[in-house]
């Protein structure tokens, strides 16, 4: 008899190595024992430990731990991207944050992460004309974790956000893939004109803390804005800006500045 392969749909390399994490954690920490078995342990898959997570932070008097539970398990039910985005998320997190030694840090501890999660799940709320329960969802990310993601804002996948004090991103803004920023970014307007306002972010960017990036502008791939800077122009791909206002500096310096999280630039440029 033909030994029989596994079935690839079923391995899932990013939430068994959180299990394992987890089950360490406990032995190293046994005070912790039950914060992790419920935050992780206790769930069949990764989508049902974020479900179980977005109910329990973003639980209040208006709105119960069981309805947010019902809303997450729906959302990651019927759009398994959801899933798949988190695992490259703390994928993301863990490669480029020196801060992160495991792959539960991120899922348990880091609000940056824990925001996009639940911005995703606002987003898919937006999505299927959920309006209320998507701005609800907004509001209490906002409360409960400093960061404020309007939920029709499109964030792709592989986002690492250090920090997250005050972070925003409005209405029309797009996040490309394998994006990093850090803390008090702001992806906003320039007035109060209505319609596609925002920044427009290619992938593999890297946001320097404290900068601000305004209007319906595009900032090409694997760019650099340096902290503190105001970006008003369009930035173009594999350069570096900086100031206020930004202008262009020179390139890059290296060719996935999202990856390699050099925010230095080179006295010669």
């Amino acid at each position: 008899m033909a030994e029989r392969k596994p079935n690839v749909t079923q391995v899932d390399p990013v939430w068994s190595h959180i299990r394992e994490e987890a089950k360490a954690a406990v032995r190293d920490e046994p005070l912790l024992g039950g914060f992790i078995h419920s935050g992780l342990l206790h769930h069949a898959t990764f989508e049902r430990a974020l479900a179980y997570r977005f109910s329990l932070k973003l639980a209040s008097g208006e709105m119960s731990e069981q309805i947010l539970r019902e809303i997450a398990d729906e959302a990651h039910a019927e759009d398994p991207e959801l899933g798949q985005a988190a695992r490259a998320d703390a994928v993301a997190v863990y490669d480029r944050d020196p801060a992160c030694h495991r792959f539960l840090q991120p899922v348990l501890f880091f609000k940056g992460y824990q925001a996009v999660q639940a911005y995703r799940i606002g987003h898919w709320l937006w999505k299927h004309d959920r309006r209320d329960l998507a701005y609800f969802v907004q509001m209490r990310v906002s409360e409960v974790f400093g960061v404020d993601i309007h939920p029709n804002a499109r964030v792709g996948k592989g986002i690492m956000i250090d920090h997250a004090h005050s972070i925003v991103i409005g209405e029309t803004a797009v996040v490309g893939d394998n994006v990093s920023m850090l803390h008090s970014v702001t992806l906003g307007g320039t007035g109060k004109e209505d319609g596609d306002r925002h920044p427009k972010i290619g992938n593999g960017v890297l946001i320097g803390a404290g900068a601000k990036i305004l209007g319906n502008i595009k900032v090409g791939d694997c760019s650099r804005i340096a902290a503190g800077s105001v970006v008003l122009h369009e930035v173009p791909k594999n350069t570096t800006v900086a100031g206020v206002p930004a202008k262009v500096i020179g390139e890059a310096g290296c060719a996935q500045p999202a990856l390699n999280m050099d925010q230095l630039i080179d006295d010669g440029i």
